[in-house]
C-alpha cells in the first residue's frame, strides 16, 4: 500500500521539528517553517490560529510520537530484545546520523525546552508531553524484557536523560565520543536490572 503524501498541515509540524532540531524555537520563524515545507505562508494562519505557540507545541508532540514509534520499530529488529540492545539502538540513531550527515541537529524537544519551558507553559507542558510519550514504550519495553516494573519507569527516564545528554555534548564536541560511552557504560546496568526479577 502506498503511504499518503503528508498534507500541508503535517508537512508545516514536521518541518517545524526539523528547523527547531536545528536552530532551536527562538530562531525559527513562521515564514521560515512555510518555506521548508513547500507551504503558502497564508496556510499557517489557517492551520495554526494559536500562531508560533501552537505550531511548536504540535512539532514537540509529533516528535514525542516519532520517538516513541522508534522504539517500536528497534525492537522489532532485534531477534532478541534486551535492555542494552534497545539502548544501543536508540543511541546507535543519533551516532549515525551524526557520523553520516555532520552534527547540525539535536532533539527538537530538548532545543525547545531549553528556549521556552520559562517563557511559555504551552511549550513546556508539550515537551513535558513528548517526553512522557518517549518515557512510555522505552518502559514498557524494559518490563516486557524482564525488568521489575518498579524499576521499568526510572530505567527508561535514565535511559532518555543519558542520550538527550549525550546529544548534547556531541554537538559541542563535533564528536560522538558522549554516545557511544553512555551505550557502553549504560548497557551493562541496564541489562542487570532485567535478571533482578
Amino acid at each position: 500500500m502506498v503511504k499518503p503524501e503528508r498534507g500541508p498541515r503535517e508537512r508545516m509540524v514536521f518541518s517545524a521539528a526539523q528547523l527547531i532540531r536545528r536552530d532551536g524555537v527562538e530562531a525559527t520563524g513562521m515564514r521560515d517553517v512555510a518555506a521548508h515545507a513547500g507551504a503558502p505562508r497564508g496556510s499557517l494562519q489557517h492551520y495554526f490560529p494559536g500562531g508560533k505557540e501552537q505550531l511548536v507545541a504540535e512539532a514537540l508532540r509529533w516528535a514525542g510520537r516519532y520517538a516513541a514509534d522508534r522504539v517500536a520499530r528497534f525492537l522489532a529488529a532485534m531477534e532478541r530484545p534486551t535492555p542494552s540492545g534497545l539502548f544501543a539502538a536508540m543511541v546507535g540513531q543519533w551516532t549515525d546520523e551524526y557520523r553520516t550527515s555532520g552534527f547540525a541537529g539535536g532533539c527538537p524537544v530538548a532545543a525547545a525546552t531549553v528556549d521556552r519551558a520559562q517563557s511559555s507553559e504551552t511549550a513546556r507542558e508539550a515537551a513535558a508531553d513528548a517526553f512522557a510519550a518517549w518515557t512510555r514504550p522505552v518502559a514498557d519495553a524494559l518490563t516486557g524484557m524482564g525488568v521489575p516494573a518498579a524499576r521499568s519507569e526510572p530505567l527508561a527516564t535514565l535511559m532518555i536523560s543519558a542520550l538527550e545528554g549525550a546529544i548534547v555534548i556531541a554537538r559541542a564536541e563535533r564528536d560522538v565520543r558522549a554516545l557511544t560511552t553512555v551505550a557502553r557504560e549504560l548497557g551493562p546496568l541496564l541489562d542487570a536490572a532485567a535478571t533482578e526479577a
